[in-house]
């Protein structure tokens, strides 16, 4: 039985806007300084940047791999090649992205203990790459419409079964963004692992997860409605291994094509906590 309306659904989103609520409220505590130092005042401190690893590793690694080269998260060595300044990094980690998986740290993290996180990370900055881009962004938008935009969205535009691609030029490297195209997803971000429901009657409803608890699994299906289901009236939740989105093989997407989808998601770097 769906849970279109079930006294258990509403308290369990209930009981999630209070959260947020609260959560939101925490946040004010702590504003940015409105005195904000322009540099990272521990830059080149050998003793805040080994403190910085330490609390990177504990609170960032997670997602951002503990190389800081991504997982779930973008990866974080090239920050510096895409121009971001420390105030606008400090901001970041403060305050959060809306719309991303990257959320406001807790508002009782010091000042002292950001600006050590940055400064561990300005010593993993890759340079900014000397050799020419490759790929027409312009065919690549074109691809990217017709084979890519019914699942993921661009500035507004587009599907929701798969991750919003407006910041990804920003946020992974070109040998990443290529590699997921040619079929490494082997990681899923939250809210977009696939997962196959399997009915009393038989029937198959594959989609995303969006949430599960140990009663009730919610997912969008494949035509984007979200859809709650009671665990006991499911014969199976089966969590698959792979991605839903297609492998594109070079018999699908030449090299040429690829080089030109990946411009164009390059160039995609939306906005950022200012």
């Amino acid at each position: 039985m769906r849970l279109a309306h079930s006294a258990a659904h509403f308290l369990t989103f209930a009981l999630l806007i209070a959260a947020g609520a609260g959560l939101g409220a925490q946040a004010q505590d702590r504003p940015i300084p409105a005195d904000l130092p322009a540099k990272n005042p521990f830059e080149g401190n050998a003793a805040a940047i080994q403190a910085g690893q330490g609390q990177f590793r504990a609170r960032c690694a997670d997602c951002h791999g503990i190389d800081a080269k991504g997982v779930r998260g973008p990866d974080l060595t090239g920050l510096r090649a895409n121009g971001a300044t420390d105030q606008r990094l400090f901001r970041t980690i403060r305050l959060g992205v809306t719309g991303t998986e990257m959320p406001a740290v807790n508002p009782r993290t010091q000042d002292e203990d950001i600006w050590r996180i940055l400064a561990y990370l300005s010593t993993l900055s890759i340079p900014a790459p000397t050799t020419a881009a490759r790929g027409n962004a312009e065919n690549g938008a074109k691809i990217f419409r017709a084979q890519c935009a019914s699942c993921h969205n661009v500035n507004g535009q587009g599907g929701r079964l798969g991750p919003d691609l407006t910041r990804v030029g920003a946020s992974r490297s070109r040998a990443m963004i290529a590699r997921q195209i040619r079929g490494g997803n082997e990681d899923f971000r939250q809210g977009y692992e696939p997962v196959t429901l399997t009915t009393e009657g038989g029937q198959r409803v594959r989609g995303v997860k969006k949430n599960e608890d140990l009663f009730s699994v919610q997912i969008m299906d494949t035509r984007e409605r979200i859809q709650g289901y009671l665990k006991d009236d499911l014969r199976a939740v089966t969590n698959e291994t792979r991605s839903a989105m297609p492998a594109y093989t070079a018999e699908m997407l030449s090299e040429s094509d690829l080089d030109d989808v990946v411009r164009f998601l390059e160039t995609l770097r939306g906005p950022i906590a200012q």
